[in-house]
């Protein structure tokens, strides 16, 4: 399974333009696409690689697995090199042998498979969290089992409350979105009101 979060506040500078906005589209049965970024272009970009995968849908008879559905990010991000989409995205689903995939992107479309990954405004602060809670990096003597899924969901929704109070931009609620081979379940989590 693959756990998938963002928060959902919009912003811009120091204003609250919503505090009710997912950053998380389902694009398929079984993958995600998270963007953060200016607001505009994740619309646009979004709008796009809807039709791409509609299109798909129809002309194969099948949604599209995650890793093509990465690769078209990419490609669909290179072609806007120049003047590109002012987006951070992340593709996560499950690729074609059941595994749980996330894929990480600049701008231009390079990218990377990887087994998990924080973008946005608090991804300073998330990251270390992740990699010292995910990855055991900094440890010594660590069993890496794996993680139940309330485990995670609860260690997710932990460090988003600590970035939401060192990050002005983390938004009011964590949106929490677990995918596996049955689809995907999403849950909302309040973090703090001001």
């Amino acid at each position: 399974a693959v756990v998938s979060t963002q928060s959902t506040g919009l912003s811009e500078g120091y204003s609250i333009l919503s505090r009710d906005v997912s950053k998380i589209r389902k694009m398929t049965k079984s993958g995600l696409l998270g963007c953060v970024g200016f607001h505009g272009d994740v619309l646009t970009l979004t709008k796009s690689l809807d039709a791409r995968l509609k299109q798909y849908k129809h002309t194969h008879g099948k949604d599209m697995s995650c890793e093509a559905m990465a690769q078209m990010l990419s490609a669909t991000l290179y072609y806007r090199r120049f003047f590109p989409y002012w987006v951070y995205n992340m593709v996560a689903g499950v690729d074609n042998n059941g595994k749980g995939c996330v894929f990480s992107y600049d701008p231009v479309g390079s990218y990377e498979r990887e087994s998990y990954r924080a973008c946005g405004s608090a991804s300073a602060i998330i990251q270390p969290l992740l990699d010292n809670q995910l990855g055991y990096k900094n440890q010594s003597n660590v069993d890496p089992t794996p993680l139940s899924r309330d485990r995670v969901r609860n260690m997710v929704r932990d460090i988003f409350a600590a970035a939401s109070e060192r990050d002005i931009y983390t938004g009011d609620e964590v949106e929490i979105s677990i995918i596996d081979a049955k689809g995907v379940e999403t849950q909302r989590f309040p973090l703090r009101s001001d």
